[in-house]
Protein backbone atom coordinates (compact mmCIF):
# COMPACT_ATOMS: atom_id res chain seq x y z
CA UNK A 1 0.00 0.00 0.00
CA UNK A 2 1.75 3.69 -1.07
CA UNK A 3 1.71 6.46 1.31
CA UNK A 4 -1.92 7.70 2.56
CA UNK A 5 -2.57 11.49 1.89
CA UNK A 6 -3.44 13.48 4.67
CA UNK A 7 -6.30 14.90 5.47
CA UNK A 8 -6.19 18.06 7.96
CA UNK A 9 -9.53 18.35 10.52
CA UNK A 10 -10.21 21.92 11.29
CA UNK A 11 -12.82 22.25 14.77
CA UNK A 12 -15.08 25.30 14.43
CA UNK A 13 -16.91 24.52 17.68
CA UNK A 14 -15.68 27.55 19.38
CA UNK A 15 -16.77 29.96 17.42
CA UNK A 16 -19.22 28.74 14.52
CA UNK A 17 -20.98 26.33 17.35
CA UNK A 18 -20.97 29.17 19.70
CA UNK A 19 -24.07 30.48 17.26
CA UNK A 20 -25.77 27.51 18.41
CA UNK A 21 -29.42 28.88 20.15
CA UNK A 22 -29.28 28.45 24.09
CA UNK A 23 -25.03 28.64 23.89
CA UNK A 24 -23.17 31.17 25.55
CA UNK A 25 -18.93 30.28 26.25
CA UNK A 26 -17.39 31.76 28.86
CA UNK A 27 -13.51 32.03 28.46
CA UNK A 28 -13.07 29.36 30.87
CA UNK A 29 -15.25 27.11 28.62
CA UNK A 30 -13.12 28.15 25.55
CA UNK A 31 -10.34 27.47 27.06
CA UNK A 32 -10.67 23.94 28.25
CA UNK A 33 -12.68 22.98 25.08
CA UNK A 34 -9.74 24.22 22.74
CA UNK A 35 -7.68 22.28 25.26
CA UNK A 36 -9.78 19.12 25.09
CA UNK A 37 -9.89 19.36 21.11
CA UNK A 38 -6.01 19.74 21.12
CA UNK A 39 -5.39 16.79 22.62
CA UNK A 40 -8.01 14.91 20.72
CA UNK A 41 -5.72 15.43 17.62
CA UNK A 42 -7.22 18.01 15.54
CA UNK A 43 -4.94 20.26 13.36
CA UNK A 44 -6.96 23.77 13.74
CA UNK A 45 -9.19 25.19 16.82
CA UNK A 46 -10.68 27.64 15.84
CA UNK A 47 -11.26 30.06 18.47
CA UNK A 48 -13.37 32.95 17.72
CA UNK A 49 -13.71 36.90 16.47
CA UNK A 50 -11.05 38.89 18.14
CA UNK A 51 -12.96 42.38 18.48
CA UNK A 52 -16.62 41.16 18.62
CA UNK A 53 -17.30 41.14 21.90
CA UNK A 54 -15.12 40.93 25.11
CA UNK A 55 -14.69 36.98 25.61
CA UNK A 56 -13.33 36.13 21.83
CA UNK A 57 -11.21 39.53 22.66
CA UNK A 58 -9.60 38.15 25.84
CA UNK A 59 -9.07 34.68 24.28
CA UNK A 60 -7.28 36.23 21.77
CA UNK A 61 -5.42 38.68 23.94
CA UNK A 62 -2.61 36.82 24.91
CA UNK A 63 -0.98 33.61 23.02
CA UNK A 64 -2.69 30.00 23.82
CA UNK A 65 -0.13 28.14 22.38
CA UNK A 66 -1.22 24.44 21.81
CA UNK A 67 0.75 21.06 21.40
CA UNK A 68 -1.05 19.62 18.10
CA UNK A 69 -3.27 22.40 16.85
CA UNK A 70 -2.80 25.83 15.32
CA UNK A 71 -4.79 28.31 16.89
CA UNK A 72 -6.93 30.31 14.31
CA UNK A 73 -9.04 33.34 14.44
CA UNK A 74 -11.84 34.35 12.00
CA UNK A 75 -13.08 37.28 10.66
CA UNK A 76 -13.97 39.43 7.48
CA UNK A 77 -11.95 40.41 4.26
CA UNK A 78 -11.58 44.37 4.39
CA UNK A 79 -14.54 46.59 4.03
CA UNK A 80 -14.72 47.99 0.28
CA UNK A 81 -13.52 51.53 0.15
CA UNK A 82 -11.09 51.36 2.76
CA UNK A 83 -7.18 50.84 2.84
CA UNK A 84 -5.90 47.26 5.22
CA UNK A 85 -4.46 50.02 7.81
CA UNK A 86 -7.65 52.14 7.82
CA UNK A 87 -10.15 49.12 8.58
CA UNK A 88 -10.49 49.05 12.40
CA UNK A 89 -11.55 45.35 12.44
CA UNK A 90 -9.19 43.46 10.40
CA UNK A 91 -6.57 45.64 12.50
CA UNK A 92 -8.00 43.51 15.06
CA UNK A 93 -7.78 40.48 13.11
CA UNK A 94 -3.61 40.81 12.72
CA UNK A 95 -3.15 41.98 16.26
CA UNK A 96 -4.93 38.40 17.71
CA UNK A 97 -2.71 36.24 19.45
CA UNK A 98 -2.80 33.06 16.82
CA UNK A 99 -1.31 31.01 14.49
CA UNK A 100 -3.64 31.31 11.37
CA UNK A 101 -6.44 33.35 10.09
CA UNK A 102 -9.90 32.59 8.36
CA UNK A 103 -11.38 35.28 6.40
CA UNK A 104 -14.70 35.08 5.34
CA UNK A 105 -15.87 36.63 1.85
CA UNK A 106 -18.49 36.42 -0.21
CA UNK A 107 -18.51 34.27 -3.40
CA UNK A 108 -22.11 34.23 -4.28
CA UNK A 109 -22.07 37.44 -7.10
CA UNK A 110 -25.73 37.66 -6.10
CA UNK A 111 -24.69 39.10 -2.27
CA UNK A 112 -21.60 40.86 -3.62
CA UNK A 113 -23.99 42.74 -5.47
CA UNK A 114 -26.74 42.93 -2.59
CA UNK A 115 -25.37 42.84 0.52
CA UNK A 116 -22.49 44.17 0.11
CA UNK A 117 -23.30 46.74 -2.42
CA UNK A 118 -19.96 46.52 -4.49
CA UNK A 119 -18.85 45.48 -7.78
CA UNK A 120 -17.35 41.69 -8.39
CA UNK A 121 -14.03 43.75 -9.36
CA UNK A 122 -13.64 45.15 -5.87
CA UNK A 123 -14.72 42.12 -4.35
CA UNK A 124 -12.08 39.82 -5.50
CA UNK A 125 -9.41 42.74 -5.13
CA UNK A 126 -10.74 42.65 -1.27
CA UNK A 127 -9.87 39.21 -0.88
CA UNK A 128 -6.22 39.45 -2.78
CA UNK A 129 -5.49 42.55 -0.59
CA UNK A 130 -7.00 40.32 3.01
CA UNK A 131 -5.17 37.23 1.62
CA UNK A 132 -1.67 38.83 1.61
CA UNK A 133 -2.09 40.99 4.39
CA UNK A 134 -2.72 37.89 7.01
CA UNK A 135 0.67 35.89 4.99
CA UNK A 136 2.80 39.51 4.96
CA UNK A 137 1.92 39.33 9.17
CA UNK A 138 3.34 36.13 9.55
CA UNK A 139 0.16 34.13 9.69
CA UNK A 140 -1.38 31.12 7.94
CA UNK A 141 -3.97 32.46 5.61
CA UNK A 142 -7.26 30.87 4.20
CA UNK A 143 -10.41 31.91 2.71
CA UNK A 144 -13.91 30.15 3.74
CA UNK A 145 -16.11 31.52 0.49
CA UNK A 146 -19.20 31.71 1.83
CA UNK A 147 -22.30 30.24 0.02
CA UNK A 148 -20.02 29.00 -2.55
CA UNK A 149 -22.39 26.25 -3.92
CA UNK A 150 -25.11 28.63 -4.49
CA UNK A 151 -22.97 30.83 -6.12
CA UNK A 152 -21.06 28.28 -8.28
CA UNK A 153 -24.91 27.23 -9.44
CA UNK A 154 -25.69 30.86 -10.33
CA UNK A 155 -22.51 31.86 -11.90
CA UNK A 156 -19.87 28.95 -11.98
CA UNK A 157 -17.13 31.61 -13.70
CA UNK A 158 -17.27 33.99 -10.43
CA UNK A 159 -17.24 31.40 -7.76
CA UNK A 160 -14.37 29.79 -9.24
CA UNK A 161 -12.48 33.33 -9.77
CA UNK A 162 -13.02 34.51 -5.58
CA UNK A 163 -11.28 30.86 -4.72
CA UNK A 164 -8.79 30.90 -7.28
CA UNK A 165 -8.11 34.76 -6.23
CA UNK A 166 -6.68 33.65 -2.87
CA UNK A 167 -5.12 30.51 -3.91
CA UNK A 168 -3.00 32.69 -5.90
CA UNK A 169 -2.08 34.77 -3.33
CA UNK A 170 -1.39 32.38 -1.45
CA UNK A 171 -3.68 31.32 1.12
CA UNK A 172 -3.65 27.61 2.14
CA UNK A 173 -6.47 26.65 2.59
CA UNK A 174 -9.08 27.71 0.01
CA UNK A 175 -12.71 26.59 1.82
CA UNK A 176 -16.11 25.63 0.04
CA UNK A 177 -18.66 26.65 2.17
CA UNK A 178 -22.13 25.43 1.86
CA UNK A 179 -23.52 28.47 4.20
CA UNK A 180 -27.29 27.08 3.83
CA UNK A 181 -26.81 23.38 4.43
CA UNK A 182 -29.16 22.57 1.37
CA UNK A 183 -26.70 21.14 -1.37
CA UNK A 184 -26.82 17.34 -1.85
CA UNK A 185 -23.98 14.70 -1.80
CA UNK A 186 -24.28 14.24 -5.44
CA UNK A 187 -24.07 18.23 -6.12
CA UNK A 188 -21.29 19.02 -3.67
CA UNK A 189 -19.27 15.49 -5.39
CA UNK A 190 -19.65 17.29 -8.66
CA UNK A 191 -18.64 20.79 -8.11
CA UNK A 192 -15.84 19.96 -6.02
CA UNK A 193 -14.46 17.68 -9.15
CA UNK A 194 -14.96 20.70 -11.04
CA UNK A 195 -12.57 23.07 -8.64
CA UNK A 196 -10.00 21.09 -8.10
CA UNK A 197 -8.93 21.32 -11.65
CA UNK A 198 -7.99 25.18 -10.52
CA UNK A 199 -7.36 24.90 -7.18
CA UNK A 200 -5.28 21.87 -5.90
CA UNK A 201 -7.06 19.35 -3.40
CA UNK A 202 -4.30 20.16 -0.76
CA UNK A 203 -5.50 23.47 -0.63
CA UNK A 204 -8.69 22.81 -0.45
CA UNK A 205 -11.42 22.67 2.41
CA UNK A 206 -15.34 22.07 3.19
CA UNK A 207 -16.89 23.24 5.33
CA UNK A 208 -21.05 22.03 5.18
CA UNK A 209 -23.89 22.66 7.28
CA UNK A 210 -26.66 20.27 8.51
CA UNK A 211 -29.64 22.18 7.04
CA UNK A 212 -30.99 18.84 4.96
CA UNK A 213 -29.02 16.02 7.87
CA UNK A 214 -26.53 15.65 5.04
CA UNK A 215 -23.62 17.72 6.10
CA UNK A 216 -21.58 14.56 7.50
CA UNK A 217 -22.39 12.63 3.99
CA UNK A 218 -21.40 16.07 2.38
CA UNK A 219 -18.41 16.40 3.91
CA UNK A 220 -17.54 12.70 2.70
CA UNK A 221 -18.43 13.52 -0.67
CA UNK A 222 -16.34 16.34 -0.80
CA UNK A 223 -13.39 14.23 0.44
CA UNK A 224 -14.22 11.64 -1.98
CA UNK A 225 -13.49 14.52 -4.73
CA UNK A 226 -10.74 15.79 -3.55
CA UNK A 227 -10.56 17.80 -0.62
CA UNK A 228 -8.16 17.52 1.95
CA UNK A 229 -9.59 20.14 5.09
CA UNK A 230 -12.52 18.96 6.78
CA UNK A 231 -14.15 22.02 8.72
CA UNK A 232 -17.03 20.84 11.78
CA UNK A 233 -18.52 21.00 15.21
CA UNK A 234 -18.05 18.53 17.82
CA UNK A 235 -21.20 17.31 18.33
CA UNK A 236 -22.28 19.01 15.48
CA UNK A 237 -23.09 22.35 17.01
CA UNK A 238 -23.78 25.25 15.07
CA UNK A 239 -26.70 27.71 14.19
CA UNK A 240 -29.91 26.59 12.72
CA UNK A 241 -30.07 22.62 12.22
CA UNK A 242 -25.83 22.48 13.17
CA UNK A 243 -22.45 21.83 11.43
CA UNK A 244 -21.06 19.13 10.04
CA UNK A 245 -20.48 16.71 12.87
CA UNK A 246 -16.97 16.44 13.52
CA UNK A 247 -17.19 13.73 15.84
CA UNK A 248 -18.83 11.10 13.13
CA UNK A 249 -16.37 12.87 10.58
CA UNK A 250 -13.52 11.17 12.66
CA UNK A 251 -14.14 7.84 13.47
CA UNK A 252 -15.83 7.20 9.96
CA UNK A 253 -12.66 8.39 8.23
CA UNK A 254 -10.16 6.39 10.41
CA UNK A 255 -12.22 3.13 10.80
CA UNK A 256 -14.46 2.83 7.35
CA UNK A 257 -12.02 1.14 4.97
CA UNK A 258 -13.32 3.21 1.87
CA UNK A 259 -11.51 5.93 3.93
CA UNK A 260 -8.99 4.65 6.41
CA UNK A 261 -6.97 2.67 3.40
CA UNK A 262 -6.37 6.11 1.63
CA UNK A 263 -6.09 8.60 4.47
CA UNK A 264 -4.67 9.69 7.51
CA UNK A 265 -5.42 12.33 10.14
CA UNK A 266 -3.83 13.67 12.95
CA UNK A 267 -5.78 12.01 15.52
CA UNK A 268 -3.84 8.54 16.62
CA UNK A 269 -5.90 5.79 17.09
CA UNK A 270 -5.35 6.33 21.11
CA UNK A 271 -6.24 9.63 20.64
CA UNK A 272 -9.36 8.39 19.31
CA UNK A 273 -10.43 6.42 22.11
CA UNK A 274 -10.91 9.83 24.21
CA UNK A 275 -13.26 11.02 21.43
CA UNK A 276 -16.71 9.72 23.49
CA UNK A 277 -15.32 11.56 26.59
CA UNK A 278 -14.57 14.70 24.52
CA UNK A 279 -18.22 14.47 23.37
CA UNK A 280 -19.54 14.19 26.61
CA UNK A 281 -17.66 16.68 28.24
CA UNK A 282 -18.57 19.86 26.29
CA UNK A 283 -22.12 18.28 26.84
CA UNK A 284 -21.22 18.64 30.50
CA UNK A 285 -19.88 22.32 29.80
CA UNK A 286 -23.02 23.36 28.58
CA UNK A 287 -25.49 22.10 30.94
CA UNK A 288 -26.82 19.54 28.27
CA UNK A 289 -27.93 15.53 28.25
CA UNK A 290 -25.83 14.25 25.83
CA UNK A 291 -27.60 12.98 23.20
CA UNK A 292 -27.63 9.03 24.24
CA UNK A 293 -28.24 8.27 20.60
CA UNK A 294 -25.62 9.79 18.61
CA UNK A 295 -23.67 7.80 16.54
CA UNK A 296 -20.29 6.47 17.78
CA UNK A 297 -20.31 8.68 21.14
CA UNK A 298 -23.83 8.00 22.57
CA UNK A 299 -24.80 5.93 25.24
CA UNK A 300 -26.95 4.02 23.27
CA UNK A 301 -24.83 3.55 20.16
CA UNK A 302 -23.76 0.19 20.70
CA UNK A 303 -26.75 -0.63 22.78
CA UNK A 304 -29.68 -3.11 22.52
CA UNK A 305 -32.65 -4.26 24.25
CA UNK A 306 -33.69 -7.03 22.54
CA UNK A 307 -33.41 -10.32 23.49
CA UNK A 308 -32.64 -12.51 20.46
CA UNK A 309 -29.66 -9.97 19.99
CA UNK A 310 -28.92 -9.73 23.51
CA UNK A 311 -28.05 -13.13 23.70
CA UNK A 312 -26.00 -13.32 19.99
CA UNK A 313 -24.51 -10.36 20.57
CA UNK A 314 -22.96 -11.61 23.99
CA UNK A 315 -21.13 -14.62 21.82
CA UNK A 316 -20.54 -12.84 19.38
CA UNK A 317 -20.38 -8.82 19.63
CA UNK A 318 -18.27 -7.96 16.60
CA UNK A 319 -21.08 -9.34 13.88
CA UNK A 320 -23.54 -6.85 15.78
CA UNK A 321 -21.75 -3.48 15.72
CA UNK A 322 -20.28 -1.97 13.07
CA UNK A 323 -16.94 -1.02 15.04
CA UNK A 324 -15.59 -2.50 18.20
CA UNK A 325 -16.78 0.67 20.60
CA UNK A 326 -14.19 0.71 22.79
CA UNK A 327 -12.03 1.97 19.49
CA UNK A 328 -14.32 5.25 20.32
CA UNK A 329 -13.81 5.20 24.37
CA UNK A 330 -17.57 3.82 24.25
CA UNK A 331 -18.89 0.71 25.33
CA UNK A 332 -21.18 -2.04 24.27
CA UNK A 333 -24.80 -1.88 26.39
CA UNK A 334 -27.26 -4.40 26.73
CA UNK A 335 -30.22 -2.38 28.22
CA UNK A 336 -32.72 -3.98 30.19
CA UNK A 337 -36.46 -4.29 29.13
CA UNK A 338 -39.65 -6.14 28.98
CA UNK A 339 -38.70 -7.40 25.52
CA UNK A 340 -35.09 -8.96 26.91
CA UNK A 341 -34.77 -12.04 28.34
CA UNK A 342 -31.92 -13.90 31.20
CA UNK A 343 -28.96 -12.66 28.09
CA UNK A 344 -30.23 -9.05 28.45
CA UNK A 345 -29.77 -9.74 32.71
CA UNK A 346 -26.33 -10.90 32.57
CA UNK A 347 -25.08 -8.35 30.11
CA UNK A 348 -26.40 -5.66 32.00
CA UNK A 349 -25.11 -7.31 35.50
CA UNK A 350 -21.69 -7.84 33.90
CA UNK A 351 -21.51 -3.98 32.31
CA UNK A 352 -22.15 -2.74 35.94
CA UNK A 353 -20.25 -4.95 37.97
CA UNK A 354 -22.58 -7.41 39.42
CA UNK A 355 -21.28 -11.43 39.43
CA UNK A 356 -23.91 -14.05 39.11
CA UNK A 357 -24.13 -17.25 37.98
CA UNK A 358 -26.36 -18.06 34.93
CA UNK A 359 -27.94 -20.81 37.00
CA UNK A 360 -29.06 -18.46 40.11
CA UNK A 361 -32.96 -18.73 40.27
CA UNK A 362 -32.62 -15.12 41.49
CA UNK A 363 -32.31 -14.10 38.24
CA UNK A 364 -35.46 -15.09 37.55
CA UNK A 365 -37.56 -13.26 39.81
CA UNK A 366 -35.26 -10.14 38.99
CA UNK A 367 -36.55 -10.99 35.18
CA UNK A 368 -40.10 -11.35 36.09
CA UNK A 369 -40.14 -7.67 38.45
CA UNK A 370 -38.51 -5.89 35.88
CA UNK A 371 -41.28 -7.56 33.45
CA UNK A 372 -44.10 -6.66 36.31
CA UNK A 373 -42.78 -3.06 36.87
CA UNK A 374 -42.52 -2.15 33.40
CA UNK A 375 -45.87 -3.60 32.61
CA UNK A 376 -46.74 -0.57 35.02
CA UNK A 377 -44.83 2.21 33.65
CA UNK A 378 -40.95 2.07 35.02
CA UNK A 379 -38.63 2.27 32.27
CA UNK A 380 -35.26 0.99 32.94
CA UNK A 381 -33.59 1.17 29.60
CA UNK A 382 -33.35 5.23 30.32
CA UNK A 383 -32.73 5.04 33.95
CA UNK A 384 -29.61 2.43 34.58
CA UNK A 385 -28.84 3.58 38.39
CA UNK A 386 -32.16 2.31 39.26
CA UNK A 387 -31.74 -0.81 37.70
CA UNK A 388 -28.49 -1.60 39.32
CA UNK A 389 -30.29 -0.94 43.03
CA UNK A 390 -33.46 -3.22 41.56
CA UNK A 391 -30.74 -6.21 40.61
CA UNK A 392 -28.79 -5.66 44.25
CA UNK A 393 -31.80 -5.69 46.43
CA UNK A 394 -32.96 -8.79 44.22
CA UNK A 395 -29.59 -10.10 44.76
CA UNK A 396 -29.84 -9.37 48.44
CA UNK A 397 -27.13 -6.78 49.23
CA UNK A 398 -27.72 -3.58 49.36
CA UNK A 399 -27.17 -2.13 52.37
CA UNK A 400 -30.41 0.40 54.37
CA UNK A 401 -28.16 3.21 54.53
CA UNK A 402 -31.67 5.03 56.04
CA UNK A 403 -35.05 4.64 56.17
CA UNK A 404 -37.68 8.13 55.55
CA UNK A 405 -40.37 7.66 58.12
CA UNK A 406 -43.06 10.20 56.34
CA UNK A 407 -42.50 13.48 53.93
CA UNK A 408 -45.05 16.12 53.75
CA UNK A 409 -44.92 19.28 51.00
CA UNK A 410 -47.37 22.02 51.12
CA UNK A 411 -47.43 24.80 48.29
CA UNK A 412 -48.62 28.08 49.47
CA UNK A 413 -49.82 30.91 47.29
CA UNK A 414 -49.92 34.34 48.96
CA UNK A 415 -48.75 38.20 49.15
CA UNK A 416 -45.40 38.56 50.36
CA UNK A 417 -44.09 41.37 52.50
CA UNK A 418 -43.94 44.24 49.62
CA UNK A 419 -47.49 42.89 48.29
CA UNK A 420 -46.09 40.94 45.12
CA UNK A 421 -48.29 37.55 44.85
CA UNK A 422 -45.73 34.61 45.59
CA UNK A 423 -45.42 30.68 45.65
CA UNK A 424 -43.93 29.27 48.46
CA UNK A 425 -42.88 25.32 48.56
CA UNK A 426 -41.67 23.38 51.85
CA UNK A 427 -41.49 20.13 52.61
CA UNK A 428 -40.61 18.19 55.71
CA UNK A 429 -38.59 14.98 55.47
CA UNK A 430 -38.38 13.05 58.61
CA UNK A 431 -36.01 9.95 58.28
CA UNK A 432 -33.94 7.28 60.65
CA UNK A 433 -30.20 7.03 60.21
CA UNK A 434 -28.31 5.20 62.23
CA UNK A 435 -30.28 4.79 65.37
CA UNK A 436 -31.55 8.23 65.03
CA UNK A 437 -34.71 10.46 64.12
CA UNK A 438 -34.10 13.04 61.77
CA UNK A 439 -36.75 15.63 60.64
CA UNK A 440 -35.44 18.68 58.40
CA UNK A 441 -37.35 21.33 56.15
CA UNK A 442 -36.43 22.56 52.91
CA UNK A 443 -38.31 25.36 51.27
CA UNK A 444 -37.64 25.57 47.19
CA UNK A 445 -38.69 27.34 43.88
CA UNK A 446 -41.40 24.11 43.82
CA UNK A 447 -42.34 21.22 45.51
CA UNK A 448 -40.15 18.51 44.13
CA UNK A 449 -37.06 21.21 45.10
CA UNK A 450 -38.38 21.75 48.22
CA UNK A 451 -38.61 18.25 49.11
CA UNK A 452 -35.04 17.37 47.32
CA UNK A 453 -33.83 19.70 49.70
CA UNK A 454 -35.23 18.58 52.75
CA UNK A 455 -34.38 15.07 52.16
CA UNK A 456 -30.37 16.16 51.03
CA UNK A 457 -30.31 18.32 54.58
CA UNK A 458 -28.98 16.09 57.11
CA UNK A 459 -28.38 12.13 56.42
CA UNK A 460 -25.62 11.95 59.21
CA UNK A 461 -22.61 10.60 58.67
CA UNK A 462 -23.36 10.03 55.01
CA UNK A 463 -23.71 13.68 54.08
CA UNK A 464 -20.62 14.49 53.10
CA UNK A 465 -21.18 11.69 50.22
CA UNK A 466 -24.07 13.72 48.88
CA UNK A 467 -23.25 17.22 49.77
CA UNK A 468 -21.89 17.86 45.96
CA UNK A 469 -25.26 15.89 44.82
CA UNK A 470 -26.97 17.89 42.18
CA UNK A 471 -30.06 17.32 40.28
CA UNK A 472 -29.85 18.50 36.63
CA UNK A 473 -32.13 17.30 34.79
CA UNK A 474 -36.65 16.03 35.33
CA UNK A 475 -38.43 14.84 33.05
CA UNK A 476 -42.45 14.09 33.40
CA UNK A 477 -44.64 11.46 31.58
CA UNK A 478 -47.85 10.78 31.86
CA UNK A 479 -48.40 7.47 31.15
CA UNK A 480 -52.28 7.11 31.26
CA UNK A 481 -54.97 9.86 30.94
CA UNK A 482 -57.73 11.15 33.61
CA UNK A 483 -56.88 13.03 36.61
CA UNK A 484 -55.83 9.90 38.31
CA UNK A 485 -52.92 9.43 35.45
CA UNK A 486 -49.97 7.65 36.34
CA UNK A 487 -46.97 9.42 35.94
CA UNK A 488 -43.51 8.48 35.51
CA UNK A 489 -40.88 11.06 36.62
CA UNK A 490 -37.37 10.37 34.90
CA UNK A 491 -34.47 12.10 37.38
CA UNK A 492 -30.67 12.75 35.67
CA UNK A 493 -28.39 13.12 38.79
CA UNK A 494 -24.57 14.35 38.58
CA UNK A 495 -21.72 14.84 41.70
CA UNK A 496 -18.76 17.28 41.11
CA UNK A 497 -16.44 13.98 39.52
CA UNK A 498 -19.17 14.87 36.44
CA UNK A 499 -21.05 11.61 37.08
CA UNK A 500 -24.20 11.62 35.83
CA UNK A 501 -26.82 8.59 36.29
CA UNK A 502 -30.74 8.19 35.66
CA UNK A 503 -33.47 7.38 38.24
CA UNK A 504 -36.78 6.81 37.39
CA UNK A 505 -40.14 6.50 39.98
CA UNK A 506 -43.55 5.82 39.19
CA UNK A 507 -46.78 6.78 41.08
CA UNK A 508 -50.60 7.94 40.28
CA UNK A 509 -49.09 11.21 42.33
CA UNK A 510 -45.79 12.71 40.93
CA UNK A 511 -44.62 14.17 44.05
CA UNK A 512 -44.77 10.42 44.96
CA UNK A 513 -42.73 9.42 41.84
CA UNK A 514 -40.47 12.20 42.13
CA UNK A 515 -39.18 11.12 45.85
CA UNK A 516 -39.27 7.59 45.02
CA UNK A 517 -36.66 8.74 42.19
CA UNK A 518 -35.09 11.13 44.51
CA UNK A 519 -34.15 8.09 46.99
CA UNK A 520 -32.58 5.79 44.13
CA UNK A 521 -30.31 8.94 43.01
CA UNK A 522 -29.16 8.99 47.04
CA UNK A 523 -28.89 5.65 47.24
CA UNK A 524 -27.11 5.14 44.34
CA UNK A 525 -24.23 7.23 44.65
CA UNK A 526 -24.05 5.94 48.35
CA UNK A 527 -23.60 2.44 47.27
CA UNK A 528 -20.96 4.01 44.17
CA UNK A 529 -19.21 6.06 46.27
CA UNK A 530 -18.34 3.04 49.28
CA UNK A 531 -20.45 4.33 51.77
CA UNK A 532 -19.99 2.09 54.93
CA UNK A 533 -23.52 0.33 55.54
CA UNK A 534 -25.26 1.56 58.87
Amino acid sequence: MGTKERLYLFDTTLRDGAQTIGIDFSLEDKLLIAETLDALGVDYVEGGYPGANPVDSAFFGEARKLKNARFTAFGMTKRAGRSISNDPGFQDLLRAECDAICLVAKSWDYHVRVALGITNEENLSGISESVKAVKDAGREAMLDCEHFFDGYKADRDYALACAKAAYDEGARWVVLCDTNGGTLPTEIEEIVQDVVKMVPGDHLGIHTHNDTENAVANTLAAVRAGVRQIQGALNGLGERCGNANLTSIIPTLMLKSEFAEHYETGVSPLQLRTLTHASRLLDELLNRAPNRHAAYVGEAAFGTKAGIHASAILKEPETYEHVNPELVGNERRIFVSDQGGRSNILGELERIGIKAQKDDPKLETLLDEVKRREATGYAYEGADASFELLARRTLGNVPRFFEVDSFRVMVERRHNAVGDLVTISEATVKVHVNGSTVMSVGEGNGPINALDTALRKDLGNYQDYIDDLELVDYKVRILTGGTDAITRVLVESRDRAGKRWFTVGVSPNIVDASFEALLDSINYKLIRDGAPAP
